[in-house]
């Protein structure tokens, strides 16, 4: 079996702990308490082939930049995550991505398997970041989109 370590990023209270426990546990955190760093494992099957997936959530805030650094270089993909309720989370995205590529020692042509991930597509009503605006920045940097609800369990 085969692992790969996905690493988590995003500012802080844009929801990467909520994407993640559900992920693996099948619940929602609805308490927020900010992340250092935690680490996760589950199983998931990719294209038939079972997978063993190491999700390292991290610390979203500034004071935690240094260990981001060290964090980046041990993943094999990554999910930059915003939250949808604000365009400051989005607009964060950019200097997450950045950040990456600076660490990797990568200039933008190059390939990293990066997702953008616009979390808590269930508060409609507080959208401060359209779904076109995301997807536009996604292509741009040639890498997915997804929005999702780690509440309501969804993806699209």
């Amino acid at each position: 079996m085969s692992m790969k370590r996905i690493v988590m990023l995003g500012s802080g209270g844009v929801g990467k702990s909520a994407i993640t426990v559900q992920l693996v546990s099948g619940h929602f955190v609805q308490i927020y308490d900010p992340t250092i760093e935690d680490s996760y494992r589950t199983n998931i099957s990719v294209d038939g082939e079972t997978v063993l997936l190491d999700l390292l959530d991290t610390a979203g805030q500034d004071e935690y930049s240094a260990l981001r650094d060290q964090y980046m270089r041990s993943g094999d993909g990554y999910v930059i995550v915003y939250s949808i309720t604000s365009m400051a989370s989005f607009l964060e995205a950019n200097s997450f991505r950045e950040q990456l590529f600076r660490v990797l020692e990568k200039d933008f042509s190059e390939h990293i398997p990066i997702a953008l991930c616009g979390n808590k597509c269930d508060l409609e009503s507080e959208r401060q970041v359209f779904t076109e605006d995301a997807k536009k920045v996604a292509d741009d940097w040639k890498i997915l989109f997804y929005e999702t609800s780690a509440k309501n369990k969804t993806n699209r």
